[in-house]
């Protein structure tokens, strides 16, 4: 097989990989948003971590043990790990109070909070169009949210608050990726937000009434393993700028649960403001991508 055979299947299968993550990804969600309305947050962000953290052992332990936890900065591991502990359990809290779809793209301005952040956090040059697809995906963000318009924009903000915690966490990432294994950062996810929502854990806890409940709060942990596995596995195979724009499939996802699981039907301006999001993101996305490609030239 030649290497440009090989090219095109990995593109494929992540492609594939990353259908797979927008399946799994509303799933786990929509399970969450259910769980919301009859259990402790601090539960459901548990159930969330526990599956993740069995996984690890299960998939990666036999293969290194403690090695997986040698980091070269570990602090940044935690402060990492912990940004996104608090993002989820921030996302979860908000979600029994807006419809699913609407989580899902006020979530999709994480990257641009990071555009937005860049300069400060990271000292990367953010010319004035990335600015401006900044700016214009905010202002999706508040057309999707319509603040005074219903007591869904106090939650609304909750998820701003959530994909901030995210886009830090995404920094961070950045700065790990030089010094530390991609299965070392992902432990340290795992472990971390199992050990800081087991802690309370005992404070809250709250025996499942059901079996139907057992069964979702346990299914939580498969369904993030598997997602946060194909994601993964997607960036992998394929370069970011390929991968990226599939996680925008999230939210047709989300508005097929909306209505079939909540009867909650997306309204026109949720899809006018998702539209500017999602335009927003794919054009900053297109264009650090030509940059780079300017840069390489350029170093040729």
């Amino acid at each position: 097989m030649s290497n440009g055979e090989q090219a095109r299947d990995d593109l494929g299968r992540a492609a594939l990989y990353m259908m797979l993550t927008a399946f799994f990804i509303p799933i786990l969600n929509a399970c969450a948003k259910y769980l919301a309305t009859r259990y402790p947050i601090i539960e459901i962000v548990w159930a969330r971590y526990a599956g993740h953290f069995i996984y690890m052992v299960i998939v990666f332990a036999p293969r290194r043990g403690l090695n997986l936890l040698v980091a070269n900065r570990p602090f940044l591991q935690i402060a990492r790990s912990t940004l996104l502990c608090s993002s989820t359990a921030v996302f979860v809290s908000a979600l029994p109070y807006v419809p699913l779809t609407t989580a899902t793209a006020i979530a999709f301005t994480g990257p641009l909070i990071v555009t937005a952040l860049a300069p400060f956090l990271l000292g990367e040059r953010v010319g004035a169009a990335r600015w401006v697809a900044v700016v214009a995906g905010f202002t999706g963000a508040m057309i999707v949210i319509r603040p005074g318009a219903d007591d869904m924009s106090s939650a609304g903000f909750l998820f701003i608050v959530s994909a901030t915690f995210s886009a830090l966490y995404q920094i961070l990432s950045r700065k790990l990726a030089a010094f530390d294994r991609a299965e070392t950062s992902i432990t340290y996810i795992a472990l971390a937000g199992f050990i800081l929502t087991t802690i309370p854990l005992p404070f809250f806890w709250v025996t499942p009434t059901s079996v139907k409940d057992a069964v979702i709060l346990f299914s939580l942990g498969i369904f993030g393993g598997f997602g946060h596995y194909f994601l993964v596995r997607a960036f992998e195979l394929a370069p970011a700028p390929f991968v990226s724009p599939f996680n925008y499939l999230n939210l047709i996802g989300a508005a097929i649960l909306s209505v079939l699981a909540f009867g909650q039907y997306p309204d026109i301006w949720l899809w006018l403001g998702a539209a500017i999001i999602i335009g927003s993101g794919l054009f900053n996305l297109l264009h650090e991508q030509r940059q780079r490609a300017r840069r390489t030239s350029n170093d040729a």
